[in-house]
């Protein structure tokens, strides 16, 4: 739908409005379809209006006819998925007995691209899919008939590969490996999915088959650096964008202030749903991306209120179930809805229909997610892609300086395969498929190899390495938090089940007593079941919500890099985070006032990660020692450094934790910790040591330019500080930064 500028001109305006600009519009490079193209695949391209391909796509084409391993990375809406389907349709239509694999980072995307392939209507093609949710007694159909399977690393991972010889067929015929969505795959789940498809190129060979491999990403910095990580090979990068490109109006929203002295606002999911709610009366259809499941909620459930109506709206998010979610990206695609409020669910290649308006609800953490969020504004016409800041501190560093946003380029992917607290379990998953020899170097690689030498579970043979356990070694490894660990969630009062929730989430999400949001209605936890891992809720017609109470402990393991820096001592290393939620707030839903706090009695948690810590000098901390101030100041330069981390390591605020300490029991002396939020870490902290006195200098910066005083949200609000409830003193943690740099 070609909208027109004036149907929301008049929405942007007022001292919210911190930025507003446009994107011109492009036009499109074209090239003729290839001379090559089997007729049927002409004639299918044809039916569906195709008679031109753009540049990229072509240029993609000819790469894979000379069988080249590829990675298109272009915008939104530029047709990567025509690009990667083009070779694979023509060989299936040459030969049915090839076989493709598609792989996709979640279950939706599978099902969009087989109603996608539906389309095509081609004789020859036989596509089906293959993951948790096929039925038993049709997996073997899919192995048996289909020629293109669409499935997930998780299931390759757990369902296929421990079980090749099922799969024989498919892998002695596999011809082409399509990887879509690559630029999802990095940190501790692309270190994962790096190993897997390792694993399947081995076995592959193992069957006499080089599959072509054949990925497509979103813009990113390093998209050949990041497919040489994940395949182990060389591959052509097709990155010139020819797709057109509509107008686009660019706009950036600060939430009014409530109060000027302490620099609060009013709050981001309200203005947000304010936004979408005159978007949509207006019959723009609103795209609305927020970043936790419960703001995905609350946003729809404020829409809804100031709408009065519900109808044309929904919200969106992992943990509805698969009938739940495909029933909403139907109403979606046929225009049944006109406002949905999403989790980043959403912000993959999911085919949802020409849409008007995006808005973003505090910054996504890369500038790569925020430009794939807004891709999806105006596909066919002129768009409004808005981003709504939260108190967040780079959010509101970016209303200030907007180029520093809007001028910034997009990051890299970072992988680490060989991470040996990744790459142990799928060397003993290699062991299981088949014995591993110096042969499977060049496939594996070198550590692998080393490390096979040094696990215990693994025998050497004359064959080579190979599994001396009775279990799937397998299914020991989660490539990600959402897996067979996870709770299910379940209404009472109907038995219905309302979801699920991963088990790290589940205690600080629906413990007892738990108010828990479920497409726009609140439940009541009457009961968490540790045993049965299942969350019994009730529906709930309060007026308060709940927020949990959540203590850490951080322990230094092992120093890996010690040194004097700005003064001080500084340290990188391994480090145990402790958590255990101790209990929740019931806080007043209209004035955020806490109403109760009630205690909880729950296991802790424990993850060993890696940590970047420093020990202030008694210097700098002169005037700062007597508490609260102490501690309110070492608090608050930990969320400040937390805050600016993601510029320099390109990760997400969530990807961070930290601890501050008065006295730490293993340095003796006040400590402040910043660490990864991944098990086993992913490299950011190290990112942080490397570049400390730069990471520092921009904290220092931030805090200068708010302009409260004490304890401002802006700057030091942090969403995995292991010390929530302790006093924030953002001056003193100014003092600090400063006297470090004047040290230096």
């Amino acid at each position: 739908m070609a909208t027109s500028v004036a149907l929301w001109d008049d929405l942007l305006q007022g001292e919210e409005l911190a930025y507003l600009g446009s994107e011109s519009a492009r036009e499109a490079l074209l090239a003729p379809l290839p001379e090559g193209l089997h007729p049927r695949v002409r004639e299918a391209l044809a039916a569906q209006g195709v008679e031109a391909l753009w540049a990229h796509q072509a240029e993609a084409w000819e790469a894979a006819q000379r069988g080249e391993h590829l990675i298109v990375t272009t915008g939104t809406a530029s047709g990567k998925t025509l690009a990667f389907n083009l070779p694979v349709l023509d060989a299936l239509a040459r030969d049915s007995k090839h076989r493709a694999l598609y792989l996709y980072p979640t279950k939706a995307l599978a099902q969009d691209q087989l109603r996608a392939l539906g389309s095509f209507r081609l004789p020859k093609l036989r596509a089906a899919i293959y993951d948790g949710d096929t039925a038993a007694d049709r997996r073997w159909q899919v192995r048996k008939w289909a020629n293109l399977i669409l499935s997930n690393p998780d299931m390759l991972h757990v369902g296929v590969l421990p079980h090749h010889d099922r799969w024989g067929d498919v892998l002695s015929n596999l011809a082409y490996v399509i990887v879509d969505e690559a630029h999802v795959y990095r940190g501790v789940f692309g270190s994962h999915v790096a190993n897997v498809l390792r694993r399947l190129r081995r076995l592959a060979r193992v069957y006499g088959a080089e599959p072509q491999f054949l990925l497509a990403s979103a813009t990113i910095a390093n998209p050949g650096e990041l497919a040489a990580r994940l395949l182990g090979v060389e591959t052509t990068v097709v990155g010139d964008d020819a797709a057109p490109r509509a107008e686009r109006t660019v706009a950036l929203w600060n939430p009014p202030l409530t109060d000027e002295e302490l620099g609060l606002r009013a709050s981001a999911l309200g203005e947000a749903s304010k936004l979408m709610a005159d978007l949509v009366s207006r019959g723009l259809r609103t795209l609305c991306f927020a970043k936790s499941r419960r703001a995905a909620e609350l946003i729809h459930r404020f829409t809804a209120d100031r709408l009065g109506d519900d109808s044309l709206l929904s919200p969106y998010r992992a943990g509805y179930t698969p009938a739940q979610r495909r029933e909403i990206e139907r109403r979606l695609l046929e225009g049944e809805l006109l406002g949905v409020s999403a989790t980043n669910a959403l912000e993959l290649g999911i085919d949802v229909g020409l849409l008007d308006c995006v808005i973003s609800v505090g910054f996504p953490g890369t500038v790569a997610s925020l430009r794939q969020q807004w891709g999806r504004a105006g596909r066919r016409g002129h768009g409004l892609a808005v981003l709504v800041a939260s108190e967040d501190a780079l959010d509101q560093y970016f209303m200030r300086e907007p180029r520093a946003l809007l001028g910034r380029r997009v990051e890299a992917a970072i992988l680490d395969h060989e991470n040996p607290r990744v790459l142990d379990g799928h060397v003993r998953a290699a062991a299981f498929e088949a014995p591993l020899d110096d042969a499977d170097r060049d496939v594996l690689g070198a550590a692998a190899l080393e490390r096979a030498a040094e696990l215990p579970e693994l025998r050497r043979t004359q064959a080579g390495y190979v599994w001396a356990g009775r279990d799937y070694p397998a299914a020991r490894v989660s490539l990600r938090s959402t897996g067979p660990e996870a709770f299910t969630i379940v209404d009472t009062s109907n038995g219905t089940v309302l979801g699920i929730v991963e088990q790290e989430r589940a205690f600080g999400t629906v413990h007892e007593g738990a108010i828990y949001l479920h497409l726009g209605e609140n439940y009541r936890v009457r009961e968490l079941d540790l045993v049965a891992r299942a969350a019994l809720v009730e529906p709930f017609s309060g007026d308060y919500y709940t927020q949990p109470k959540v203590e850490t402990t951080t322990a230094i393991v092992e120093p890996r890099r010690a040194e004097r820096r700005l003064g001080l001592d500084l340290s990188f290393g391994a480090a145990v985070v402790t958590d255990q939620v101790v209990g929740y707030q019931k806080k007043s839903i209209q004035t955020q006032e806490s109403l109760e706090l009630v205690a909880l009695d729950l296991p802790e948690t424990e993850f060993e990660t890696e940590a970047v810590w420093f020990l202030p000098e008694p210097w700098m901390l002169e005037g700062l020692e007597r508490e609260p101030r102490l501690l309110g100041s070492l608090h608050a330069a930990e969320h400040s450094l937390i805050a600016l981390l993601p510029l320099w390591a390109m990760c997400d605020r969530w990807d961070i934790g930290g601890l501050s300490t008065n006295l730490h029991f293993q340095t003796g002396r006040p400590t402040i910790f910043v660490y990864d939020g991944h098990s086993g870490g992913v490299g950011i902290t190290e990112r942080g040591f490397e570049v400390f006195e730069g990471w520092a200098e921009d904290t220092v910066k931030l805090l200068r330019g708010c302009p409260c005083e004490r304890g401002c949200p802006s700057c030091v609000q942090s969403p995995k500080c292991g010390n929530l409830n302790e006093p924030l003193d953002k001056a003193g943690a100014l003092a600090l930064l400063e006297r470090m740099l004047s040290a230096a």
